[in-house]
């Protein structure tokens, strides 16, 4: 019997799972996009039924009319582009499959985005924000660390809540991160995250005793010692810390700031690499200590710095503006 749709979906959802180790965020969007389209297919405009079509039958009109429906609903074209990429890539999978003859999404053109730079701290800033906990307290030991390895290190906020104390390498300064696709690579980090992250462990005991006062409750996670297996940074109650989490402890102390700005943990991985760009760091190493796949992924960060250079120029030279 031929597969439905539905079942090439969940084939290919779990060929990204198990055989290319896509993250989890990348596989809830797959998900939501896929079966989105799904729905289209098998779905009037008025929500009632309509028989399933065949592979053969999705052509390049079909895909048209779906990315027309998601403009009619107030999809952004960010969110369009991506759903298109999603198509793309699940239909390439069938044509390898032999499921489908072509790929009939590779001739749907992507909507035109307006290019946006990332945002970035200036350097006071950046030094307000990862100086801003209590460094007399727990609590602000662990925030001081987590914000100073963001910064020190541009790791994506996944992959620092991902790290355990065994892929950090205290006496050598380095960190080994899993990146996207489980790419691994290893990173430098300076003086000021070393110091943040010695005073973390010398108080990390101290949320480690949390777990076992969870444990002996029976709302937590058994207690026992920590080994290189055990999460880098814990929660209040011995746990690791979710992505979310570090969102919100970045919140806290960008509340607090003298300038109010808009900054979540991504910018701080903006921030690096502008910092790094402007300090004269070669694009291939910043391409390869943020863990691009292609290099013109890291290429927008030499558009911020040629937009602060032309800043600086028109502020500074006595012929630049006009009479």
């Amino acid at each position: 019997m031929t597969q439905n749709i539905a079942g090439w979906i969940e084939e290919y959802l779990d060929y990204l799972q198990y055989q290319r180790n896509a993250s989890a965020h990348t596989l809830r969007n797959y998900a939501s996009d896929l079966r989105q389209f799904l729905y289209f297919l098998t779905h009037t405009p008025a929500g009632g039924d309509r028989a399933e079509p065949g592979l053969e039958q999705i052509d390049n009109l079909t895909i048209r009319e779906f990315l027309g429906v998601l403009y009619q609903n107030g999809n952004r074209k960010s969110s369009v582009a991506r759903k298109l990429a999603s198509l793309r890539s699940f239909m390439k999978y069938l044509s390898s499959r032999g499921a489908l003859s072509e790929n009939p999404a590779k001739i749907v053109a992507s909507p035109r985005l307006e290019k946006k730079l990332p945002e970035y701290l200036m350097l006071d800033s950046a030094a307000e924000l990862v100086e801003a906990p209590d460094a007399a307290t727990t609590i602000g030991k662990r925030d001081r660390a987590i914000l100073e390895l963001l910064y020190a290190t541009g790791v994506r906020v996944s992959e620092l809540v991902g790290l355990d104390v065994g892929d950090v390498d205290r006496a050598e300064g380095l960190v080994r991160v899993l990146g996207k696709g489980r790419k691994e690579r290893i990173l430098p980090y300076g003086g000021k995250a070393r110091e943040a992250i010695e005073a973390y462990f010398c108080v990390r005991w101290e949320l480690i005793a949390g777990r076992r006062v969870a444990s002996r409750s029976g709302t937590g996670a058994p207690a026992g010692s920590p080994g290189s297996a055990d999460p880098m940074f814990l929660n209040s109650r011995g746990g690791r810390l979710t992505a979310r989490s570090v969102g919100n402890i970045v919140d806290r102390y960008v509340a607090g700031m003298a300038q109010r700005l808009k900054v979540h943990p991504h910018t701080l991985r903006h921030t690096f690499a502008t910092h790094m760009l402007n300090a004269g760091a070669d694009l291939r190493a910043i391409q390869e200590l943020l863990g691009h796949e292609s290099l013109s992924t890291t290429q927008k960060y030499t558009h911020v710095s040629t937009d602060r250079l032309m800043r600086i120029y028109q502020a500074c030279h006595p012929r630049a503006r006009r009479s």
